[in-house]
């Protein structure tokens, strides 16, 4: 939870008031860090959640499980279903072999036709034989080509027949791939990561509940860097700029202070009122602007800290 920095600024316009604007820092306000709430991204019982507060996280780190059985069992069917369409596929294979020695009997037939044309002619020439024998062989050739015409059909025929009957059994294998797919993509979502190096601030779930989709299960923030939010009047702005090195200060015990070197990083691009807690409707009418301080923590910064700025890096 982040603290509103205009708390700060009004502790700060009441000091003032209450020691005669006697200040000796030019700002202050309370740390703050950016904080990530994670959530399920599936529904279903924490099998396992290792999670407690003030644990230090390392980012990738898998702190939980969600039951994914049953998007496990419908990724193995699916699976299943892939495997089975190999079965379903045909083969022409047989047809097809049959028709080539079919194929290859005519062309037997077909070569001693030939032969034995040739022979006719020799003999007819030499007036030895009929003509008619010769037309004979002629259309003996001519029916036999036609009935190898028709077996090379048929073996591209088979071929062509088995090939569209399996193109219409694989074409539903790229659905049943992008099915599993997404099943793989629930299951590995049951898997609960820690998306960010950091401290856990808040837990709000325990191993065997039930995450549901969307529901929070802790809150993380990097600690090893926080951000002071402070305010400062207009008067103020032309003598800061982002990036400009300042130093900051914490209450340690009663009298003493901690201080901190520290980098502006932000400041408002608008004004805002100050709170309406300011006694005077003078104060009240002041507008000021938001900064932020970026300050390397070295564990004793704690989110909503109240904290001092001073400008010109010196701390007086």
């Amino acid at each position: 939870m982040r603290y509103n920095g205009i708390t700060g600024f009004a502790i700060w316009m009441v000091f003032a008031s209450c020691n005669g604007n006697k200040i000796n820092y030019n700002a202050s306000g309370n740390f703050e860090a950016d904080e990530v709430i994670v959530s399920a991204q599936q529904t279903g019982q924490l099998l396992s959640f290792s999670v407690n507060e003030g644990d230090l996280l390392k980012e990738g780190a898998i702190v939980g499980q969600i039951d994914m059985s049953v998007q496990q069992l419908q990724k193995e069917q699916t699976e299943a279903s892939i495997a089975s369409l190999k079965q379903k596929t045909g083969s022409a294979i047989n047809q097809v072999n049959v028709a080539k020695k079919q194929l290859s009997s005519q062309q037997t037939q077909l070569d001693n036709l030939y032969r034995e044309k040739e022979r006719s002619q020799n003999l007819v020439k030499a007036d030895a034989a009929p003509r008619k024998q010769l037309d004979d062989i002629n259309a003996q050739i001519d029916q036999l080509q036609k009935q190898m015409a028709v077996t090379r059909e048929q073996i591209n025929l088979y071929q062509s027949n088995t090939a569209t009957q399996n193109r219409s059994i694989l074409s539903e294998k790229a659905p049943l791939e992008k099915a599993a797919q997404q099943l793989q993509v629930q299951i590995d979502r049951g898997q609960i990561v820690n998306p960010i190096t950091g401290k856990v601030l808040t837990s709000y779930a325990l191993k065997g509940e039930m995450a549901v989709l969307g529901k929070p299960l802790y809150k993380i923030a990097n600690t090893d860097t926080l951000f002071l939010r402070a305010y400062i009047t207009g008067n103020q702005l032309s003598s800061i700029k982002t990036g400009q090195e300042v130093q900051v200060r914490v209450d340690q015990g009663e009298k003493e202070y901690k201080s901190y070197p520290g980098t502006i990083v932000w400041i408002s691009e608008k004004s805002e009122f100050t709170p309406k807690t300011i006694q005077t409707k003078e104060e009240r009418a002041n507008l000021v602007y938001a900064i932020k301080v970026r300050v390397k923590n070295d564990g004793y910064l704690k989110i909503g800290m109240y904290s001092e700025v001073f400008f010109n890096n010196k701390i007086q």
